[in-house]
């Protein structure tokens, strides 16, 4: 069974893995601690996950950084749920076509 992580909201653009593992460490000894990026660009999206050495650090961290600043910002500290299955995405940019007609966009086919 795999350890429970803590979703990191509202993170500031320049906090990183290392700045994030480091204030969690407060808590307890950190096993891991990612910054989630943009996959394009590589700029953080605000979001990330920390996982303990101990689970039951967990819910101290819970209760006492969520609302702390890290790095200029509020963070909101919970556990994070289970990722959900979602469909992936066609090729075509998300399924315009699928919705009938011109695809919903602003360009109109001539039809010569």
């Amino acid at each position: 069974m795999s350890k429970k992580n803590l979703f990191i909201g509202s993170l500031a653009y320049a906090t990183t893995d290392e700045t994030m593992a480091e204030f969690f460490a407060t808590i307890g000894e950190v096993e891991s601690a990612k910054v989630m990026t943009d996959r394009d660009t590589g700029r953080s999206r605000g979001f990330g996950f920390v996982t303990f050495v101990n689970e039951e650090d967990n819910q101290k961290a819970v209760e006492q950084l969520d609302g702390k600043e890290l790095d200029g910002r509020a963070i909101n500290v919970s556990e994070a749920r289970p990722r959900e299955e979602r469909p992936r995405r066609d090729s075509d940019g998300g399924g315009r076509n699928d919705r009938g007609g011109n695809g919903g966009g602003s360009f109109r086919q001539r039809s010569w």
